[in-house]
């Protein structure tokens, strides 16, 4: 008799508008607030899991990505483990970080903003290229791997915009040209099967 392989799944989301997603701010690492928006997208998260299962929730330090989980988490009893992981955390912005798009592009040009914007290597002073945010996705995607199949569970993620890029890249075996054409949107769970 052949043994069927369970199947986990991955449940990966982005967390909803905040101010400075608003603002057109290069928001990195800094703590912004979710919008009434982004409330909204919390919400719209949580209906779209209402019918999934998952033991494990998992989000940054940040307050964007804790507070877009916690209506999800409100319907889930069966999420008894709830972890913090920074490497799901936003693309450092460096020296960037709370300036408008608007702002540096009046200062250094749109064409240098499109290379820090979505170049794959290019990185603001002190911040991360999409290689390095690469780097951090790949080890916490491997880790995490490990862990759902040695404790048979299914998770929820509660991240940010550049790192679910990342993770898709390397979960669907994108390209880098694809991987910095997409537009996450604050209203969508992706899904995948461990």
């Amino acid at each position: 008799m052949q043994m069927v392989r369970e199947k986990f799944k991955i449940y990966l989301f982005r967390h909803g508008k905040t101010t400075f997603n608003r603002d057109g701010r290069f928001t990195g690492w800094m703590n912004s607030k979710l919008t009434a928006e982004g409330k909204k997208h919390a919400k719209g998260i949580a209906k779209q899991l209402r019918d999934k299962t998952f033991e494990v929730a998992i989000h940054t330090h940040l307050s964007r990505s804790k507070d877009t989980l916690k209506p999800t988490l409100k319907q889930h009893p069966e999420c008894k483990i709830i972890l913090e992981d920074d490497r799901m955390i936003e693309r450092g912005y460096g020296e960037l970080q709370g300036m408008t798009h608007d702002a540096f592009i009046k200062k250094n040009g749109k064409a240098k903003y499109d290379l820090i914007h979505r170049g794959y290597d290019a990185a603001a002073k002190g911040g991360e290229s999409f290689a390095n945010v690469e780097k951090r996705v790949r080890s916490f995607i491997k880790d995490l791997k490990k862990f759902m199949k040695k404790e048979k569970v299914s998770v929820a993620i509660s991240a940010h915009g550049n790192s679910i890029r990342l993770f898709r890249k390397v979960m669907e075996k994108a390209s880098r040209k694809d991987t910095v054409s997409w537009t996450i949107p604050y209203d969508k769970v992706f899904e995948y099967d461990v």
